[in-house]
């Protein structure tokens, strides 16, 4: 007989108490890249030294020699073979022809005449009209004083040539990239395909431009040119599709509404609404473009560029700091122009009407007098002829030795033991853990590092860069740029955190350091290996340093942001709950602006990138000297090539891991 057992009623029932939950213990990202870094220290010990596909400088492999005889056979078919004789020398023939033009115009004697068309005084009163018709008289009287002495320094033709090139790259530039913008902008499936190739254009650094191209244009202005403005042109395509993207749909919608065409749309709504910004953009196009040309002078482009380059080979701090300076003083000028000029309208609205109603006759009367200012200078040797024998930059050239002399004599035992410290004490370990190492082994903890902080899809990306790179046959050096643009990430992120929290927490100090930090952007990479040159030496560690300065600021700002934008309410929780300052900023902001640490780690890494490759100039070894290498030795070319090809291969790997790390974050 079977008895049923009733369920108990819940009133007055006494249940037995439930197991207690099985708690699991979640294993942290640092823990397993903490692991992964245990393993690979391990295994380091045990198989140090072998499978390193070590390459001394003098060797080739099998890939360098093909591009050798690549390089070889165009040379020898470059007049012969269809596809350069109607499109790769036709495009350098109009690019140069460009290039020559302006050149004649402003810097190199032009028509049987022994001085440009338009000489020094027309120059500087141009510069000094549309400055002042695009912004202000402030401006106007800055750009003068600017022009003024780049021809004190005795710099003025190298400074024309330098303007001439930049002049040319940036006019072509935006003639595809402002419609490719727009188009961009109004076309969702043109903005998906645009998208990755301008990630990818702004991810490699300045050096690797140049290679490839001299394979198809040779080496002179026109390469640098199209070396420049194909690396100018992303900016501007970004930010002009950003500009139309950014117009309030409303507004389009009432323009609809009231039968405008798309023409029309576009002409009366979208880009004047969009002008300011598409400015903007013309302003990052304008300093990229100053950037790569005086990189260009590798490639045998004329200017301030050269001058710098001839002078860092030669270790004169000097003329290097000089013209140095000459590029610093060129890229504020354009800097505050185009700035001056997105911000015109807004501006005019301030001012009052009755100045408004003067400045139209004022600018005529301005108009006038440039225009006999360029009379002069095209009629006479006095006015198109910079006088004088460039005392100022003489003076300069002689400080900057003196002041190199006594840093040496003086400072050399603190810069000295700052560079033994952080050398041997990062960098060689680091070094060595990398190229010491077999390939397989730094490949393998490559991929689990980008598998565990970007995810699978950086994984793979990672597993394919690392593949190339063994393919590229320079392993060694790239091993060896890995090591330090990764110290002087550190240093940068060290750096950057510092000053970060303390101006997004500071409105004060914001405000004091911020203009500092936007004037350091402006100055193109050459300029900061000049001063550590003299402080450091012609040594790897003078680059780092360059490359954590180069790299700082961008940071501070990311941080400084992200901090800053930690809601107001969480901070004062916080605050009442009894925590100190240390433990807000540490378990409280720096943890809510942990998309904006790896965001900044993205552009840290980007920027040491190619700072650490342009230290190839100044004994910094590696992917640099490969590549500058390359274009001084003929034989050699292939495997400067093979180094291009290898630093696009780290910045990639960088940037995705770095950006899949930074979605993760904000997620």
């Amino acid at each position: 007989m079977t008895v049923a057992m009733e369920k108990p009623e819940k009133t007055g029932a006494v249940e037995e108490p439930a197991a207690p939950a099985r708690t699991e213990r979640r294993i942290s990202r640092p823990m397993v890249v903490a692991a992964i870094l245990v393993v690979w220290l391990v295994l380091f010990l045990v198989l140090r030294g072998k499978q390193t596909l070590t390459l001394s400088a003098a060797d080739l492999t099998d890939l360098h020699r093909w591009f050798n005889d690549v390089n070889d056979s165009i040379g020898a078919n470059r007049n012969s073979n269809p596809l350069f004789l109607y499109f790769f020398n036709e495009i350098r023939l109009v690019i140069d022809s460009l290039v020559t033009f302006v050149q004649e115009l402003i810097s190199q004697p032009a028509a049987g005449r022994p001085v440009p068309q338009i000489g020094w005084l027309g120059v500087v009163g141009i510069v000094g009209y549309v400055s002042w018709a695009v912004g202000n008289w402030r401006v106007a009287l800055l750009a003068v004083a600017g022009f003024t002495f780049l021809g004190l320094q005795g710099l003025w033709q190298e400074s024309m040539d330098t303007l001439a090139l930049t002049v040319s790259a940036v006019f072509v530039a935006l003639l595809f990239a402002i419609p490719l913008g727009v188009w961009a902008g109004l076309s969702d499936r043109v903005n998906r395909i645009v998208t990755p190739f301008l990630d990818f254009m702004q991810t490699m650094p300045t050096f690797v431009y140049l290679a490839p191209l001299t394979l198809f244009f040779l080496i002179g202005p026109a390469s640098a040119t199209i070396a420049t403005l194909i690396y100018a042109a992303p900016p501007a395509i970004r930010i002009t599709a950003h500009a139309i993207r950014s117009v309030p749909t409303t507004t389009v919608e009432a323009a609809d509404s009231m039968g405008a065409t798309r023409r029309q749309t576009l002409t009366k709504v979208l880009l004047p609404m969009s002008k300011r910004t598409v400015v903007m953009g013309v302003n990052q196009t304008i300093m990229a473009a100053l950037a790569m040309v005086t990189i260009a002078a590798l490639i045998d482009a004329p200017g301030l560029g050269k001058t710098v380059v001839q002078a860092l080979q030669s270790l004169d701090v000097g003329t290097a700091f000089n013209a140095g300076l000459a590029i610093v003083v060129m890229a504020i000028v354009l800097d505050r122009v185009t700035t001056a000029a997105s911000g015109r309208e807004e501006e005019a609205r301030r001012s009052k009407n009755r100045f408004q109603a003067w400045r139209r006759p004022l600018l005529g009367v301005g108009a006038a007098v440039a225009a006999v200012l360029v009379f002069l200078s095209h009629t006479y040797v006095w006015a198109a002829e910079f006088p004088g024998e460039g005392g100022i930059g003489s003076a300069i050239s002689s400080g900057a030795d003196s002041v190199t002399t006594w840093a040496q004599d003086n400072l050399g035992g603190l810069t000295n033991a700052i560079r033994d410290v952080i050398t041997t004490g990062l960098l060689n370990p680091f070094q060595t853990l990398l190229t010491d190492s077999p390939w397989w082994l730094v490949g393998a903890a490559l991929i689990a590092l980008g598998v565990v902080v970007g995810g699978l899809r950086a994984g793979v990306t990672t597993a394919v860069c690392v593949g190339l790179l063994v393919g590229t046959g320079v392993w060694s050096d790239s091993m060896t740029t890995l090591a330090s643009t990764v110290v002087a990430t550190v240093l940068v992120m060290l750096l950057g955190i510092g000053f970060g929290v303390w101006m997004g927490r500071s409105a004060l100090v914001d405000r004091l350091i911020r203009p500092t930090l936007d004037a350091a952007q402006v100055m193109p990479p050459f300029v900061y290996l000049v001063p550590f040159l003299a402080l450091f030496g012609a040594t790897r560690f003078t680059a780092i340093v360059a490359a954590v300065v180069y790299a700082a600021p961008v940071a501070m700002k990311i941080i400084a942001d992200g901090v800053r934008n930690v809601p107001a309410t969480t901070v004062e929780a916080a605050t009442s709950a009894g925590c100190n300052t240390w433990q807000i900023i540490t378990k409280v902001q720096l943890p809510m602006a942990r998309s904006a640490l790896t965001l900044a780690t993205n552009q840290g890494l980007i920027y040491v990138l190619s700072m650490v490759v342009v230290g190839g100039l100044v004994g910094a070894g590696a992917l640099g000297y490969d590549v500058v290498a390359g274009f001084s030795q003929g034989q050699l070319y292939g495997k400067g090539l093979a180094a291009g090809l290898a630093i696009v291969l780290l910045g990639v790997m960088f940037d995705r891991i770095t950006q899949a790390a930074a979605r993760r974050a904000g997620a």
